[in-house]
């Protein structure tokens, strides 16, 4: 009897080990899966990568500076000539 419930043991621990190996192969399986679609997702909404904002966002606040320097410049020329200032302002 000892040897029958041994042996019972030994295939119950076998299957639970192969069950176990087969879950974590369906779960790789699964997960390479639901990363493909959400890349397909993502690449379908023509979303932007984050450099390139970043680059853009960078450009932009370079273009902010210079602009505001150019206005500081045109404010000193205009006050040499007389010009009065834009009212806008």
């Amino acid at each position: 009897m000892t040897q029958t419930t041994n042996r019972i043991f030994d295939d119950l621990a076998r299957l639970m080990t192969d069950a176990t190996g087969v879950a974590q192969g369906l779960r790789r399986e699964v997960e390479t899966v639901v990363r493909t679609q959400a890349e397909r997702f993502l690449n379908d909404m023509d979303l932007v990568q984050r450099e390139e904002f970043d680059a853009v966002k960078e450009m932009a606040r370079l273009a902010r500076e210079e602009n505001e320097a150019l206005l500081k410049r045109i404010a000193v020329l205009e006050e040499k000539l007389g010009i009065p200032a834009n009212p806008a302002e």
